[in-house]
């Protein structure tokens, strides 16, 4: 099966994971367990596509938290790279560091894209909505960097 063939579903297990945060701190998936939480995967801090998706997160985090969603970012940049991108984009949420895919490959969001006309592996922007129990509700593949936080909040509302 190739990466791109794997997907999480509605009632799959979410994969545990432990990444560095922004601060250099661990994460573990076990503090998620009794929340509920939106898990984004996004490729690159700073681009302006996922300049554009953190800005809209955080304009609506309250919302979030209102339903009772934590947000957290995922992407391969360094927790450097994230506190620089924390720091320019005014973000309030934790933005986790997987350099080595692991929690992308685990959530199916890494695989074979495709850009102008070229074929290569990368991030997938996709998107897991987990429960309590840190079961999957949701999970979304190769979603825009726009119009989604408006679709998720109208899915968990």
């Amino acid at each position: 099966m190739s990466d791109q063939e794997f997907r999480l579903a509605a009632g799959d297990r979410a994969p545990a994971f432990s990444l560095l945060d922004q601060n250099a701190k661990e994460f573990s998936s076990d503090l998620l367990v009794g929340k509920k939480a939106i898990l984004y995967f996004y490729p690159a801090a700073g681009s302006p596509g996922c300049s554009k998706e953190a800005a809209d997160f955080q304009d609506r985090i309250s919302e979030f938290e209102a339903a009772g969603y934590q947000v957290i970012g995922i992407s391969p940049d360094s927790p450097e790279q994230l506190k620089d991108f924390e720091d320019a984009q005014q973000l309030t949420f934790p933005l986790l560091s997987d350099p080595e895919f692991a929690a992308h490959k685990a959530y199916g969001a890494f695989g074979t894209k495709t850009l102008y006309g070229r074929t290569y592996k990368g991030v997938l922007r996709s998107t897991a909505i987990v429960d309590e129990s840190f079961n999957v509700v949701e999970a979304y593949y190769n979603v825009k960097a726009t119009g989604h936080v408006d679709m998720l909040l109208k899915k968990i509302s």
